[in-house]
């Protein structure tokens, strides 16, 4: 029938008065939008620097995985190997936790009987709280409690050098952030005679566990003092009549021409960054080392022992 729209098959028109077309809702708008910047090839899971990204990443969490500490109070040797070479090293220790059941090898039984000829406490603990003391688990089932070191102050390990039969020798470090470098400079300053050490109390190595493996016992019984101002202190030690020498490969005096038999403080700075700016400026004079070959520059441990073992000459013939 003529007319009639609910019939089947009928096509209702739309038209102005029925009211608007469905429109896109603001899709294709959207659709053309910029989608911001590129992402970072570090950032692309599928690019090849992502992957080595990760990659460094799980190795420097390796590298890291041996020792632990929380930003206050003890420090935890972790693992069967770095806690066995821990006492033999004498690190002082205040407890030895041992995973129950743990499989005791030769490496747990020395730690064991090394740690009770010692008088360390010997706690038997499950792997939950070791886990707890170690968050990626790498544990080995055992554990090495370090407490936390006690500093000198630097007017304290300055005063007692002033007060020794001998003019003051004291080294003092910058920009040294390798563990291992501060263990090997104690250790240095301990054989050439030198009265203490002295660090940064920012941006720099402080005594773990590993330093004191590398010192070879020699951080406890030499003094190291940390300084909240390294330059400052300098200053304070120079107007106190002590040289402040700087180690430098551009030094404006070598070794051979340098005296050091008086009161005198080394300053040694990484190999890499080498002194900072106002440590140099610091500094009154700045030394190298004399060498041959094409070798650029020496490791800052070194450079430190070299020079303490000059000074130490020069001592004993004046």
């Amino acid at each position: 029938m003529a007319g009639n729209s609910k019939r089947k098959g009928a096509v209702r028109k739309t038209g102005s008065k029925k009211g608007q077309a469905v429109g896109s809702g603001g899709q294709r708008r959207r659709g053309l939008e910029g989608r911001g910047a590129t992402p970072k090839a570090e950032e692309r899971v599928y690019h090849a620097k992502y992957k080595k990204a990760k990659a460094e990443a799980r190795s420097s969490v390796g590298r890291q995985r041996s020792h632990r500490k929380s930003e206050d109070g003890p420090e935890y040797v972790l693992g069967r190997n770095p806690v066995v070479e821990c006492l033999r090293a004498d690190v002082p220790a205040t407890a030895l936790y041992v995973m129950t059941s743990i499989d005791a090898d030769e490496r747990v039984r020395e730690a064991v009987h090394t740690a009770g000829d010692r008088g360390i406490s010997i706690l038997e603990v499950g792997r939950p709280e070791l886990d707890r003391m170690t968050p990626n688990g790498m544990h080995q089932g055992i554990a090495l409690q370090v407490p936390e070191y006690r500093y000198a102050h630097p007017d304290d390990l300055l005063a007692d050098a002033l007060a020794s039969p001998e003019p003051p020798l004291l080294v003092a470090l910058d920009n040294i952030t390798d563990p291992r470098n501060l263990g090997a400079v104690v250790r240095s300053v301990a054989a050439f005679g030198g009265h203490g050490v002295l660090i940064p109390q920012r941006r720099s190595a402080g005594v773990t566990a590993v330093a004191w493996r590398t010192s070879a016992g020699a951080a406890a019984r030499l003094p190291i003092a940390q300084a909240p101002n390294l330059t400052r202190t300098l200053v304070d030690w120079a107007k106190s009549g002590a040289q402040i020498v700087g180690l430098d490969a551009g030094g404006d005096v070598t070794l051979d021409d340098y005296d050091g038999t008086g009161p005198t403080v080394v300053v040694v700075g990484s190999e890499g960054k080498g002194l900072s700016r106002l440590v140099r400026e610091t500094c009154d004079s700045v030394l190298s080392v004399p060498m041959s070959g094409d070798v650029e520059s020496l490791n800052a441990s070194v450079a430190a022992g070299v020079v303490l073992a000059e000074f130490a000459r020069q001592r004993r013939m004046s």
